[in-house]
């Protein structure tokens, strides 16, 4: 899946940052995936505008989370999400706000 929030600010996902091409060379095992993303073939999200789980300062959640609350894969959307401390959008039915806190939660116990 396409990351709006880089496909809106023009950045190129197409192609890795030095950074990590430098850390693949040191250490090839930090290439691979941590977890498979196979899930996401049954995200609904993907067949749904993507501004939605996106909307501006003060915009509605409400058909992201709907979406997301009968979506059969959300929890590992949430999981993925909280994994590589994604900052933008509504993941999992959680937004932003919500998510750092769990986050937070998550990493006091």
């Amino acid at each position: 899946m396409v990351h709006y929030y880089a496909v809106r600010h023009g950045i190129d996902r197409s192609r890795k940052p030095a950074a990590s091409q430098a850390i693949e060379a040191v250490v090839p095992e930090a290439a691979e995936p941590q977890q498979s993303l196979d899930w996401q073939a049954d995200a609904l999200c993907r067949q749904t505008d993507p501004e939605i789980f996106f909307p501006e300062k003060g915009g509605s959640t409400k058909d992201a989370k709907r979406i997301c609350h009968s979506c059969p894969v959300a929890a590992e959307c949430l999981d993925q999400a909280l994994a590589n401390d994604e900052r933008f959008g509504i993941w999992g039915g959680v937004p932003e706000r919500r998510r750092r806190k769990l986050a937070r939660t998550l990493k006091q116990s």
